[in-house]
């Protein structure tokens, strides 16, 4: 994995960034390259044409389109990453992609068409963290998305038909404890599970979630959840 020195510029404060890397369709692991010492941007509006890169996979050659690589510093402020420019199929100047829409992105089996972009919730508050969370849950395609009034005392912070989520909003990794309890209460509800954090998970929840199907998203502030395991990744590419 790649990965190039940040600095925030509203809070002058140094991060070291680590490209992200997905699954090309030929299977591959693929990922935006990174246009090292160039200064990174502040996000304040966003578009779709902003939001995709096009990126070439080494593997087989094919093109298509990636997210935007950004970084969400403490202080709140979304840093676009700069990428290095790619030439679409039947160009050679380096110039911008032309496909309307990305081939790659994961879609339900039974959509028509691509599912819209997902509309996120700023997080502010643990309970921002819950509603952003609630509304990816609906864009995945999940009905009757329920939020109790309290948190009971399973923890499980959201319900849908067939699924419970529980998100964690804490600064420390998820642990195993944590994604154990969630799957023990699907289980005894004979529904699916999905956990949502904010501060990522310790490396035995992780590989346990692995081990029992549990979909892993870890959200940053701007409330826009990425996964983190295969079970993500295919709970993503179908929806619900």
């Amino acid at each position: 994995m790649e990965s190039v020195p940040v600095r925030c510029p509203a809070c002058r404060r140094d991060h070291a960034y680590i490209t992200p890397v997905y699954p090309c369709p030929c299977g591959a692991p693929t990922a935006p390259p990174l246009l090292r010492g160039a200064p990174v941007t502040p996000i304040t509006h966003r578009t779709w044409n902003d939001d995709w890169v096009t990126v070439r996979c080494r593997g087989c050659g094919r093109h298509d389109q990636w997210p935007q690589p950004e970084l969400c510093c403490p202080c709140g402020t979304v840093l676009r990453i700069p990428v290095r420019p790619v030439a679409a199929p039947g160009r050679t100047d380096g110039g911008p992609s032309r496909s309307v829409r990305p081939s790659h992105i994961p879609l339900p089996r039974t959509a028509p068409a691509p599912r819209p972009a997902f509309r996120p919730l700023t997080i502010r508050t643990a309970r921002d963290a819950v509603g952003a969370a609630a509304l990816y849950l609906n864009w995945l395609g999940y009905r009757d998305v329920v939020q109790p009034a309290e948190r009971p005392a399973s923890r499980i912070d959201l319900r849908a038909a067939g699924l419970i989520a529980q998100v964690d909003s804490t600064t420390r990794p998820t642990t195993l404890r944590d994604v154990e309890c969630l799957w023990l209460n699907a289980l005894s509800a004979s529904v699916s599970s999905v956990f949502f954090s904010l501060a990522g998970y310790a490396p035995d929840a992780r590989e346990r979630a692995d081990g029992l199907g549990i979909p892993l998203f870890v959200m940053d502030l701007t409330g826009t959840p990425q996964p983190v395991n295969s079970p993500a990744d295919e709970l993503l590419s179908t929806g619900a």
